[in-house]
């Protein structure tokens, strides 16, 4: 059985808003900036929207290997943030446990130094505040990389990646959202320098957000 049919067995509401993503070609069709910046591929959405997990993973865009699989996170950075939430794979793709919606549905392209490209500017407002309201149970949120901070954080975002993480005591502690929110740095290996650099993250973000994972997921 599929997340989506799972869904519309639960909640048919969030079911046919996710086959409505799952058929969404505005980067294609209607670009933001015309023609010229239609995505090149064929779009992919992935998104695992969830009206029973209490936790959101709120990243960035799909890459290549999740374009190809379709799932989120089936690659590199998936492996360290599974170790950074302190959970397996079975609990990571349970939507019961956790929802996955990234900033952008589909894999954006790549730059020319074969980077990955921003999430596409056409989905978050298309889709984004109809994801949202299908999910009021989310008892934490979890924002990954820079748009996602954008996004999520609002007047709580710094004016670095760097400050706005190392504040994450005071965010997460903020009145100014319904549900704690939580920011973190993209697990990609590109950042791993950033990790040396800045070895507070290790020792003291990940412990407490390990702790509150454990205590919504189980241990």
């Amino acid at each position: 059985m599929s997340r989506a049919t799972e869904e519309q067995d639960r909640d048919p509401e969030l079911s046919a808003l996710l086959t409505r993503i799952s058929a969404c070609r505005i980067c294609r069709d209607d670009p933001a900036g015309g023609p010229e910046r239609a995505l090149p591929h064929e779009p992919r959405p992935v998104c695992v929207a969830s009206s029973r997990a209490p936790i959101l993973i709120a990243g960035q865009a799909p890459g290549t290997r999740v374009h190809a699989s379709g799932k989120p996170f089936t690659d590199a950075s998936g492996n360290r943030l599974r170790d950074w939430l302190g959970v397996d794979e079975t609990q990571f793709y349970d939507p019961d446990l956790f929802a996955i919606v990234p900033m952008g549905f589909c894999f954006p392209g790549q730059d020319a130094k074969g980077g990955d490209l921003p999430p596409r500017k056409e989905c978050a407002p298309a889709w984004r505040d109809q994801v949202m309201a299908q999910m009021p149970q989310l008892k934490l949120i979890l924002v990954i990389g820079q748009y996602a901070h954008a996004w999520h954080l609002g007047s709580l975002r710094q004016k670095t990646l760097t400050d706005t993480v190392s504040n994450w005591r005071s965010i997460l502690y903020a009145n100014t959202t319904p549900t704690p929110v939580m920011p973190l740095p993209h697990p990609s290996w590109r950042n791993s320098g950033w990790i040396r650099k800045n070895p507070w993250f290790e020792a003291d973000l990940l412990p407490e957000l390990k702790r509150r994972v454990s205590s919504l997921v189980g241990g």
